[in-house]
């Protein structure tokens, strides 16, 4: 089958007002929800569907490198055609990067084609289901934190995942808080990503090790980016205290970042974004190096449900002692009240996800499983800008944040 045409349709909800969080480095703005539907249409009007990076930066790239390249061509095999992207455009790694993000419609289109699911031409299934944790927990006090992790667990999620950052004693009163609030069989984890973005009052190591300390002593399942995620020897250090299990990857901008994060045994959870980080090929071969070093891996995504869905198809290839979670954001909606409303990551999609106690049901159909529904290109068109801001406190000055999961801030907006 020869592929067409390839386009990708850049998405935006904004709020009807900026929601502001304050926390101890200073106050987090959230001015939207940014969002990407990649989509490739084969001979006969077959198209594929997969997510990307809600930004400007991505699409150009998919307009001006990764089109070209595709239209035209026969899609049978797409490790051949990763190949040969990789040994022309492909040099630039950003580029490779975002190839890799639209073969995931390439696997949805050819998997209709072949009328097989997406897991069966990504490795094989080993298994029908995935266990989600909801993840929400935007700065707030000790006591919404309880209430909300509560909620989500009234909605059957086997974990929740929360970020503190409201000053070390209010950090372990919400942890103590929410074990009080769910028991002893919810799964919580701590995503500790902020206190890196808080400037000269981000906690020294010796503050992050006594909160480990502390945290752990609540059984959560992960303290999240505690340290700055470069330094894989601190994770070490920490790790070795034995006090909390560790998680990152979410920010390793490359591959060879994950090789030394996984061979340096720095944490006991790995996170990979499907969609920033190199898709299904990475993503293998991460998933590969985390089973032989035993350490156990957990997809980063957050957005859309066919974000979800792409990640699952990819996760139950492997064996859930290697493949453990999946994180999908919850926001609010009729069933419950979170962090924020972002309605077009349910309406990407014609249908709910397939989620009965907290597993998700990896369809069997042909592709990823799931109908798109196209009608979110025109009710959430495209709003340039960055998504949010940080405005910290010391030293002053506000940095932007994009979609993009692997760096810390985007060059826009920054002062």
């Amino acid at each position: 089958m020869k592929i067409t045409r390839v386009q990708s349709f850049l998405l935006s909800y904004r709020f009807p007002e900026p929601v502001k969080l304050t926390y101890f480095g200073g106050e987090r703005t959230i001015v939207k929800r940014d969002a990407m539907l990649v989509r490739v249409e084969g001979e006969g009007g077959l198209v594929g569907h997969g997510p990307g990076q809600g930004s400007e930066k991505a699409y150009a790239i998919i307009r001006d490198v990764v089109t070209p390249f595709l239209e035209g061509r026969t899609l049978a095999d797409p490790d051949a055609l990763r190949a040969m992207f990789r040994m022309g455009p492909g040099t630039d790694p950003e580029a490779f990067k975002i190839y890799c993000m639209v073969e995931v419609a390439l696997y949805d289109l050819l998997g209709k084609e072949l009328g097989v699911p997406v897991s069966e031409l990504v490795g094989g299934r080993v298994r029908d289901t995935i266990t989600l944790y909801g993840s929400a927990g935007m700065y707030q006090p000790a006591e919404g934190f309880a209430r909300e992790a509560e909620s989500i667990a009234a909605l059957g999620y086997r974990g929740y995942k929360m970020r503190p950052a409201l000053g070390p004693e209010e950090d372990v009163r919400a942890v103590e808080l929410m074990r009080e609030a769910v028991g002893s069989a919810m799964e919580l984890m701590v995503d500790a990503h902020s206190w890196w973005r808080m400037g000269d009052r981000s906690y020294t190591p010796e503050t992050v090790g006594q909160l480990a300390k502390e945290m752990g002593s609540f059984d959560i399942a992960w303290l999240e980016e505690p340290l700055p995620p470069d330094d894989h020897n601190a994770y070490r250090v920490l790790r070795d205290t034995g006090y909390v299990p560790l998680a990152s990857g979410e920010h390793e901008p490359s591959e060879d970042g994950f090789i030394d994060l996984i061979a340096s045994q720095a944490v006991d959870f790995v996170q990979m974004d499907v969609v920033c980080q190199g898709g299904y090929a990475t993503g293998q071969r991460i998933l590969s190096m985390a089973q032989r070093q035993n350490i156990a891996f957990a997809f980063h995504c957050w957005g859309t449900d066919l974000e979800v869905m792409a990640a699952a198809h990819l996760g139950v290839c492997w064996p859930e002692t290697v493949s453990s979670w999946l994180e999908q954001a919850v926001y609010s909606d009729e069933r419950v009240r979170s962090m924020y409303e972002f309605p077009l990551a349910r309406r990407i999609l014609r249908a709910p996800l397939p989620v009965s106690n907290g597993e998700l049901a990896v369809p069997a159909l042909p592709g990823l499983g799931v109908e798109v529904d196209e009608s979110v290109i025109t009710e959430f068109p495209w709003i340039p800008g960055p998504w949010s801001f940080f405005t910290l406190t010391s030293p002053p000055g506000t940095y932007a944040v994009t979609s993009d999961h692997s760096v810390k801030w985007s060059a826009e907006g920054t002062s």
